[in-house]
């Protein structure tokens, strides 16, 4: 079943979630602002991405900004600033089996579905 890390505030996920349910694509829906992932499960999303821990960090977040940006941080630093504030990961990640990718694109989220 295909697993989105969703922020229901942000338009570009609900969109993703949108395109879901009107291709009826089962799903399950982790609100991780409510629930957020441990320091572990992001190691295991950032790999199912492909990802260097900041590509996944939304570096224009006033946390990031205030309190990240411009530090020479390492890749378990960011991580672990991304578990203490997870507003700072990128999303929507929708996950399917051991893959993922951030649902924002539409027609790249269209494709990987397929």
């Amino acid at each position: 079943m295909i697993q989105i890390y969703h922020n229901p505030r942000c338009g570009k996920s609900r969109n993703c979630v949108a395109l879901l349910e009107t291709n009826s694509v089962q799903h399950n829906l982790i609100k991780y602002l409510d629930t957020p992932p441990t320091y572990d499960e992001l190691l295991i999303l950032l790999e199912k991405l492909q990802f260097a821990p900041i590509d996944l960090v939304r570096q224009k977040e006033k946390i990031w900004i205030e309190n990240y940006k411009n530090q020479n941080l390492s890749d378990d630093e960011i991580v672990n600033a991304m578990v203490l504030n997870p507003i700072l990961i990128e999303r929507p990640i929708v996950i399917k089996g051991d893959k993922a990718i951030i649902g924002r694109d539409l027609a790249a989220l269209s494709e990987f579905l397929k």
